[in-house]
Order: C-alpha cells, then structure tokens, then sequence
C-alpha cells in the first residue's frame, strides 16, 4: 500500500457555468500515475461547494481509495468538532492535535473559528464502499499532517484502507477511465453545531421520511436474529427471550430511521440446504415468531431469506405469511405434506418445485446482487426458463456495487439489467436492497441504504398477513431511492408506476413528476426500449437549487417503445427512479 500526494502545478485554468451552478477547473493535478484536474464547483444562493480530483490512470492493475480535505498552516482553527456514533457533540482543541481517523455522524468534521465554521463531508452514499458490514469504520479525519500528505493542521473525509477486514474496500480502476474523487463543502459564519445542524438538513438527519400513501421498505438483510436467538437460549439454557435480544439494536436502528417494513435474509451461513427438515423447521418456527414479536403497529419485520437453490446464482425469497419449506428432499417426501406441529410442509428439490411452491403461495422471488457476485452470468444464463418467465419472479434488485466512480450513475450495472429484462419481453422490476449483516446503534448504515417507497397507505397487520406488500411489488406501484430526491407523485397519462398504458395512435404521452430535493438537482431521464433498443431523454436541471420543490411536466413521444420509466439525480449522486410502465396501442 502506496499512499501518493496530490500535486497541482497549474497547466491551465478554465471557468465554465450552467443553470445556477459555476465551476473553476485546474489542469495539472498529478497524484502519483494519476493524472487530470482539480475542480470546484459553486452554487448560486448556497454555503454549498464541490471539491472535485478528476483523474486518470494509463496503467492496468490498478485499484485505489482515497483520502481528501483542507489544511492551514495559521492558527486561525481554534476547535475540530463532530458527532461521535453515540451521538455526543465533541468540541476538540485542534492545537498539536495527532492526525487520526474520526467516527463520526453524517459522515462530517467541522473546523471552527472565531469567525465560523467550515464543514467537510462526502456525498452520503457513493462514497461508501459496498461493504458486508457497516460498522462505522471511520470516514473523516483532523489532526497534525494526516498521513504526511497534508501539512499543518487539516480536516476531512478519508476511505478506510481496511473496511469491514471481510471486503476488499478498494476501487478498481480501468485504464483511461476518469476517477471522480469528491467531497463537499460547507461555509457558515455560525458556530459548528448550527452548521451541523444544517448539513444534516441534506440527508433529513439521516432519515428516510414519509411521504401521505406511502409506506418504506427496505430489503436484504443478514443480521442472523433467528440463529442468534437460538443460540443464545442454548448458552443463557432458556426457553424464555434471551437476555440482550429483548429489543434488538438492529430493529432500534431502522425505527430510528424512519423505515416501516424490513425483508430479512435470515439464514445465510451456507448450512441451511443442508438441514434435515427437523432442524430446518425448528428455525422458520424462530424466524417467524420473532418476526411477529418485533412488529408492531407501525413498523414490520418480514420474514424472508437468500436460499440460493436449484435456480442458479443467489436469489431472494418473499412470501405473504409464515410458509414452512425445506430446502432439500433427500429424505425424498411428498412436495407437501401435513405436519400437526407446523401445519402445510413442502419440500423442494428442483427449479420446478420451487415455482411450484411460489405459485401455490403466492410468493415472490428475484435475483440477489445481479451480474456480479455470486450471481455472475444470471438471471441472463436461466433468462427463458419457466420460473422467470413467470409472474412470481420479480426481476432483480438495485445496489451501489460495484463502486466505480467514473461511471455518472451509482449501481448502473443494475439500470442495465433492469433494460435487458423487459426488453427480453418480460414484465419484471428492480427493488432497491442493502445485503449487509449485522446492525447495531453505533453504526454508519444510512450511507449504505437505499429505500423503497410502496404505493400503500395502511401497514398491513403481521397476523393477518402482508399480501397487499408483494401485490404493489408485483404491480412495480413503488420507486426507489437514497432518501435525498423525493418523488411525491408520479404518472404518465395518469398511469401510476409499474401497469400499463395504452395509447392512441400518434403514442403521445404527458409525464408528471412531482419532486422534493435536498442537493440541487443535475438531470431528469426518460429511459425506454422497444424490445431491442433503448433510448434516453434527458432534461438539464441545473438551474435548481438546495431545498427545492417543484412538479414536473414533460411531453414524451412514445414511438414503438414497448416500456418507460423515469430518474432523477442529483449533484451528490443521489437519485429517485420508477419501475417500468408498460405500453400498448389501443
């Protein structure tokens, strides 16, 4: 491991501006083999800034992180302050201070002066590496000549070179392309806890809020409360609730971030298809009580797993109640069969069965992480098998991984396959979900998470069964986003996401998008396809600013497209983005 020191030597220096934004750019930035600019971007009425290293390397190989801030040589800095992750405000004397990593809230350090304050942040969530744990591994730092690359006094964001110590947290570089290594800037005359205050205004302190007629999901989690639970009454020799899983941190955490339905993916360790069916059902009996004992009126935790079985690649499973199934037959029984302790049993030993089971159950099923992963080559290698081609299988699910901070959109490799599935003809989604383990309060999981907003008024009750959940999934009636771009309402000739609109002749449409923002906002983009092309309109929207609400009207020629669907993004990466409509002729 090399650290490099960026160097400028100014080559050139060019002011360009659009809408209500202006940017300052240097040519001749040079970090060891990597070259480009350094660049600074304003915004018109905002405390808001973008530092931005735009580089490239010729070299194949090559992976890197990075590390970036300010620095001052005077004593003008009087106090480095932060939120630690146990959400105490410190106030530090920055004089002889050793340089260290910082963990922090917000993912922000403030330097502060007698005269204000000056804050350092990444964009919330496409700095973060795609790791399997979030454990808040340190993402700013301040001290005395950091790494011997800042000299003096400095303050500001930094990847950790370990993460998780599980994943390699490091960005592959593919040879020419432009690496955009950023943070913001924020300037205020006002004392760091009320510039805090306000920076943490951009991510709704780190919440995902309501939104009338909708409710918040989220997906894909391996935080292994059933197999803990049950250990742990094995070591405390109870049958009663283990002490310390009461009120489990994890389920603290997302109350806290304002998420009503969580979909976990329990039973991950690799042993599970293996089970015999005693065994196997004794731990669906754990998951679904706990489940039930951890919901409640406004907040519901889904039962569900990552079998990984007789399909190819990994795959999410989802069903609208307690379903009791073993993932193997070498005990070679019936596909169902009656149990008085568990009542319907089915076993599994083939893709057919496993359709079979989710048609008979009304389930749904979609590829974990794909084309990466442990899901390389699929859904596309099993693209014309039954069990895709049926309407219990959802399509796939969207994450920022892999990180590659030269394409313009997070998580493209998902925006991709979500384009090839419904050119392939068929009708199918792409859910957002998060895939990591576990969860406790002193952890950085918002810069992690996406969150999917379903069209559904009422939180369905855990007894009763969340069947109305898999219908808006199944229906595509939600969107998906980080939580800084809101999409409040959303049609196109009154279709609502996911359904399908039928159209005169001519194929014209009105869309209508009504948006809520944090960041000001970058583009808009119309994306269709016609069953082999797809194509992209886009609408400039840099003459937004910070804290912004507007609606939307755009007038789309449909053409042949057989589908559309509909982005939003802003200048930190952050997006909101619909599940295809589909189109028919009248």
């Amino acid at each position: 491991m090399r650290y490099k020191k960026a160097i400028l030597d100014t080559k050139s220096v060019s002011v360009s501006s659009t809408g209500n934004r202006a940017t300052i750019s240097f040519k001749g930035l040079k970090a060891g083999e990597f070259e480009g600019d350094l660049n600074f971007t304003f915004y018109n009425g905002d405390a808001l800034m973008q530092m931005e290293a735009a580089l490239a390397t010729q070299k194949d190989a090559r992976a890197y992180l990075y590390h970036a801030g300010l620095s001052t040589l005077g004593d003008s800095v009087k106090n480095i302050c932060w939120q630690n992750n146990n959400d105490e405000f410190i106030r530090q004397p920055s004089h002889n201070e050793f340089a260290t990593p910082k963990t922090t809230r917000f993912r922000t350090i403030i330097a502060e002066s007698e005269n204000g304050s000056l804050a350092t942040f990444p964009s919330p969530h496409r700095f973060m590496p795609p790791l399997d744990g979030v454990g808040n591994y340190g993402y700013n730092w301040s001290g005395q000549n950091y790494l011997d690359l800042f000299n003096g006094f400095g303050w500001g964001v930094r990847q950790p070179v370990f993460g998780d110590r599980r994943q390699v947290p490091w960005l592959n570089v593919p040879p020419g392309s432009v690496q955009k290594m950023g943070l913001f800037l924020y300037l205020d005359d006002q004392k760091a806890e009320t510039v805090l205050d306000k920076i943490k205004k951009y991510t709704h302190n780190d919440r995902f809020v309501d939104i009338p007629g909708y409710k918040k999901f989220t997906s894909h989690y391996h935080v292994e409360h059933s197999l803990d639970y049950i250990n742990e009454q094995k070591e405390q020799n109870t049958t009663d609730i283990p002490k310390g899983l009461e009120n489990p941190e994890f389920v603290q955490f997302f109350k806290k971030m304002g998420v009503d339905i969580v979909h976990l993916g329990e039973f991950h360790n690799g042993e599970t298809p293996e089970l015999v069916t005693d065994e196997r059902l004794a731990q669906l009996k754990t998951m679904h009580e706990e489940c039930e004992r951890l919901s409640d009126e406004e907040f519901l935790l889904l039962p569900g797993e990552e079998p990984n079985v007789y399909l190819g690649g990994h795959w999410m499973s989802l069903f609208p109640k307690p379903v009791y199934w073993v993932l193997n037959n070498k005990e070679q029984k019936p596909f169902v069969e009656m149990s008085k302790t568990y009542g319907k049993v089915y076993h599994v030993g083939s893709s057919a069965d496993v359709l079979k089971l989710f048609q008979k159950e009304n389930g749904l099923m979609w590829v974990a992480h794909g084309r990466i992963k442990g899901s390389t080559d699929y859904p596309d290698n099993y693209k014309n098998e039954d069990f895709f081609a049926s309407d219990r299988y959802l399509g796939a699910a969207w994450k920022n991984m892999p990180s590659d901070l030269s394409e313009e959109k997070m998580g493209n490799r998902v925006f991709g396959l979500l384009d090839d599935m419904n050119n392939w003809g068929h009708k199918k989604q792409a859910l957002g979900e998060v895939d990591v383990f576990d969860i406790q309060n002193d952890y950085e999981l918002y810069g992690a998470m996406n969150i999917n907003y379903l069209k559904l008024d009422v939180l369905p009750d855990f007894k009763e069964g969340w069947q109305p959940i898999l219908d808006v999934l199944r229906q595509g009636n939600f969107w998906v986003g980080t939580g800084e771009v809101l999409l409040k309402n959303y049609t196109i000739n009154d279709q609502e996401c996911g359904g399908t609109l039928k159209l005169k002749k001519g194929r014209k449409a009105k869309l209508k998008a009504d948006l809520e923002w944090t960041f000001p906002l970058s583009y808009m983009e119309v994306i269709t396809g016609d069953g082999a092309q797809v194509k992209r309109k886009r609408v400039d929207l840099s003459d937004t600013e910070s804290f912004g609400s507007k609606e939307f009207e755009m007038e789309l020629d449909l053409g042949n497209s057989s589908w559309v669907r509909f982005e939003v993004w802003d200048v930190a990466d952050n997006v909101a983005f619909t599940q295809p409509i589909w189109v028919e002729s009248n």
